[in-house]
């Protein structure tokens, strides 16, 4: 149509060309009419070829949009193929589940550890040189439950007994968490870690000397944004209770900050704490095996200190990128003793870690490392994951007339996880002692070495 109003003015020209007699029968104001006219059609037909060329360039362009989105959708089908063909080679833990919400999973670790504590021949305790034993042997189960509630049970089958450790209830409601039954109180990144995932094969020395566990009491946690909070009372371990057994109370709280910077996952976080032992006072003491629990021997030793409360706070910073991770702790212990100056004792530690194998990564959420796993969309296959930790840890327990000893060790640790369940640990340390409770011949400043190994089974 656009080329038959273009050749209009010509055909017209063409007919008063061949038939004159009708021409003349035209006046001249009927011609400039229709001239007008013709021009007025020929302008729209511009406009119609313009809108016509805007119209094809758009629909190529939409062809071109289309074919890309096809050849997205096709590469994304592909990778799902491949994710569906690695995951069906992953093994699974089955769990239960009922209609109405009721879950049910089960849980349970093995740690078989053995190793040995090099000290000066001087030394002569039972306890020292090479031994063996199940660390830890645990059993359980987890799930949600209609309503927004969950629950978590585990037994501890090492050293031939049974405990519970974890064994909590909880509710959520929104960004708030609330948990009642026996589990931590909070005492910071190296405690709140599991021991699946810890760098090494025991935590850093003050939180064992610090008498650092679980215990019975409610809490709340409140996430918002990059800050959780932590708040609750506790009394005791449910294995100290009864008529015999530690009574007392605590107050507990943590605060965490844990920004996301470009590729870096930031940590920061703080603790605080007081405990009230009973109303007349009871002995307690501060003392450490040397990083190595299959020995009982324990080089510092305070001895047994009457004490009415405890107020202890704890600094904790932390850092991942890429395959390297960083992380500092400090931890203070003021015990309220009966007699003398009350004393404050100190633990901390500084560590650094490199993932060696492509592919993977030290894990964190929830305001506590995780183990390394394969990255993002990843699957353990080949290898699995070897990675290795350096740290130095010092624990003060000496201050005010007290004289519980010093350590300052240097450690390192190579970590092997062939799969998702399975990881061997190898650790050295060597520890410099001052003041430390055992005497070499009359020397307490000395030096020993610690090696231990481990095998662990997790799910």
């Amino acid at each position: 149509m656009a080329k038959l109003i273009t050749t209009a003015p010509l055909a017209l020209g063409i007919a008063l060309a061949a038939n004159p007699a009708h021409a003349q029968d035209i006046t001249t104001e009927e011609a400039q009419a229709m001239l007008e006219r013709l021009e007025a059609l020929e302008a729209e037909s511009a406009e119609l070829r313009a809108r016509l060329t805007a119209a094809e360039a758009a629909a190529a362009e939409a062809t071109a949009v289309a074919a890309a989105a096809q050849a997205d959708t096709t590469a994304v089908q592909a990778e799902v193929e491949v994710a569906k063909e690695e995951a069906a080679k992953t093994p699974t833990i089955s769990s239960f589940k009922k209609a109405d919400g009721f879950t049910l999973k089960p849980r349970g670790r093995l740690q078989f550890d053995m190793g040995g504590v090099g000290a000066p021949d001087a030394i002569d305790e039972d306890g020292l040189g090479n031994s063996t034993e199940v660390r830890r042997a645990r059993l359980g189960v987890s799930g949600d439950l209609p309503g927004d509630f969950g629950y978590k049970f585990e037994l501890d089958f090492a050293d031939s007994e049974v405990a519970f450790t974890d064994a909590l209830v909880t509710y959520e409601t929104g960004d708030a968490t609330f948990t009642l039954g026996q589990h931590n109180n909070f005492q910071g990144l190296e405690e709140i870690t599991s021991s699946n995932d810890i760098s090494f094969m025991e935590r850093a020395a003050f939180t064992d000397a610090f008498g650092f566990e679980r215990r019975l009491g409610v809490s709340a946690e409140y996430g918002a944004g990059d800050l959780t909070v932590w708040g609750g009372v506790f009394s005791s371990n449910i294995s100290d209770l009864g008529d015999d057994g530690e009574q007392g109370y605590s107050f507990d709280t943590r605060a965490v900050f844990s920004p996301s910077v470009g590729d870096a996952q930031l940590h920061f976080g703080g603790s605080l704490h007081w405990r009230d032992l009973d109303n007349d006072g009871r002995s307690v003491r501060y003392r450490q095996r040397p990083q190595l629990h299959v020995t009982d021997v324990r080089f510092l030793n305070t001895g047994s200190l009457p004490t009415y409360t405890e107020l202890n706070y704890g600094l904790e910073a932390a850092a991942l990128f890429d395959r390297f991770h960083i992380a500092a702790e400090g931890h203070w212990m003021k015990p309220d003793v009966i007699f003398g100056e009350d004393p404050t004792f100190f633990g901390g530690y500084a560590e650094i870690g490199y993932v060696f194998t492509p592919g993977y990564e030290r894990g964190y959420s929830g305001g506590k490392f995780k183990g390394v796993a394969p990255v993002k969309n990843g699957s353990w296959s080949g290898f699995g994951a070897l990675s290795g930790n350096l740290r130095y840890d010092r624990l003060d327990l000496s201050d005010n007339g007290i004289v519980g000893g010093t350590q300052d060790a240097i450690m390192a640790s190579l970590s092997w996880s062939p799969n998702a369940y399975m990881r061997f640990l190898v650790n050295y340390a060597n520890i410099a002692y001052e003041d430390a409770a055992i005497s070499a011949a009359g020397d307490r400043d000395y030096d020993v070495d610690v090696v231990g190994a481990r095998a662990q089974f997790a799910f």
